[in-house]
């Protein structure tokens, strides 16, 4: 599999200088993300040796030497050379504990290692967060955890070879630019490329090796579906059949004109609560980003979210895809030509809302939505996408957001919540297939310049 350059590298690089072994770096993400990849690489081009324990295929005789050795750490790490064949260096050596979820007492483990000081340790895992993974340890305060998410549309950009025009993009975007328009065209192209093939790195892969096959993609993505299907089958079986339900039904939540979870059409008398373990397991498996409503757009979001009206986009766009069609839909039905020509009348809207879903998420925004109820006139009146926040408790702002997949459309909500809200929008944005303009105090920008919000 082609190694790829990824943003999250610079963190690794950032995390080693700054902390001298003083702390351990966890990288949560979900499956097939690359945390693997990425570890591997980054302890073969940074340290004088490594020491990778992947713990999904560990022997037991290493699992017995973190059971009985700790107390004696020099016996420990000697035991763990002798095992391994990999000598280790003071200060210049880094241990990887991959997949650290299947073996807890590793991660237990980091106080005591760090403590030591000897090494550095970098930590991978999927699903960490998840309660029956952590119920039965002590949590280690000298572990540091950064996220990691599929390829973002900037790092797709440079795994098909170019880096100019993401910089391009931001630099039209800081000064309210339009593209030119022929290279405007080229970025919506590229941009469909990335929705259909996704950013899980293996499916780009396929993508690149088989000479940009969406098919060979798209089987890699199938792949990558049942893993998740199979993640989900080991949970507890107390809550087990909900997220299954969840997950197959992502696709038809999205493309409902509202896109959210209706929890009574999946049975009878459901409740959030009956279900807040379900987007908690989703949540926390990183297979899917949650967009909670937002009762009053003011200081704080999170503190006025109603976790009732819950929107579950899926983590990655190009997984979506292929979670919506059978493999035969998408061949019988050329349904790769109509995405790549605007061709696509039905669920086109739920595949560009998803991948700027995807965006956000990506560049470290957390996801709420806004709507309103008119009791006049018995419906939602007002639906806006999403609310990004500046962060600020002295000068609050706000920048809600419209995503519109036509060339043609309104936007009547994004014009009624300015007028409701005015004094606390920093700025008001649609995103679109169409170039950069701005208009009656809207910024109107093309959905690759997501990245730059």
């Amino acid at each position: 599999m082609i190694i790829f350059e990824r943003k999250i590298y610079k963190k690794l690089l950032a995390w080693k200088e700054q902390s001298k072994g003083t702390r351990a770096l966890l990288i949560e993400g979900a499956r097939r993300v690359g945390k693997s990849t990425i570890a591997k690489h980054f302890a073969e081009n940074e340290y004088k040796s490594y020491l990778m324990l992947d713990f999904a295929n560990v022997s037991p005789r290493v699992k017995k030497i973190f059971e009985e050795q700790l107390t004696d750490l020099d016996s420990f790490f000697m035991l763990l050379q002798t095992e391994t064949g990999v000598m280790l260096y003071h200060r210049e050596s880094l241990l990887v504990f991959d997949e650290i979820q299947r073996f807890p007492r590793a991660r237990e483990a980091i106080k005591t290692l760090v403590a030591d000081g000897r090494y550095d340790y970098l930590e991978t895992g999927s699903l960490i967060s998840i309660r029956e993974n952590v119920k039965d340890i002590l949590i280690p305060s000298e572990e540091r955890r950064i996220s990691m998410y599929p390829m973002d549309f900037e790092e797709f950009c440079m795994a098909l070879g170019n880096t100019v025009l993401p910089e391009y993009i931001r630099n039209c975007f800081d000064k309210k630019m339009s593209l030119d328009e022929g290279i405007h065209r080229k970025a919506m192209f590229l941009f469909k490329q990335y929705m259909i093939v996704g950013g899980m790195p293996q499916s780009v892969s396929a993508f690149l090796e088989e000479k940009k096959s969406f098919l060979a993609a798209d089987a890699v993505k199938r792949d990558i579906l049942n893993l998740y299907r199979d993640d989900i089958m080991k949970i507890e079986s107390r809550y087990r059949a909900k997220v299954l339900s969840i997950f197959d039904q992502i696709p038809a939540f999205l493309s409902r004109h509202e896109k959210r979870v209706v929890l009574s059409e999946i049975a009878d008398n459901s409740t959030f609560a009956r279900y807040e373990d379900t987007f908690f397991w989703l949540s926390n498996s990183m297979i899917a980003n949650e967009c909670f409503n937002c009762l009053d757009p003011n200081v704080g979001l999170m503190l006025n979210e109603d976790r009732t009206y819950v929107k579950c986009y899926m983590g990655d766009t190009g997984l979506l895809i292929s979670h919506t069609f059978s493999e035969n839909e998408l061949v019988e039905e050329e349904l790769y030509k109509k995405l790549l020509g605007d061709r696509l009348s039905v669920n086109r809207g739920m595949f560009f809302e998803n991948a700027v879903a995807q965006e956000l998420v990506a560049h470290g925004h957390r996801l709420f939505f806004y709507t309103h109820y008119s009791r006049e006139k018995h419906r939602n009146d007002m639906e806006i996408d999403f609310l990004l926040s500046n962060g600020s408790k002295l000068n609050f702002k706000l920048t809600p957001i419209e995503v519109k997949s036509s060339k043609n459309y309104q936007t009547k909500s994004l014009a009624a919540f300015k007028e409701k809200y005015h004094e606390r929008i920093a700025q008001a944005v649609v995103i679109h297939p169409k170039n950069l303009k701005e208009e009656d105090g809207i910024l109107f920008i093309p959905v690759y310049m997501t990245m730059c919000l």
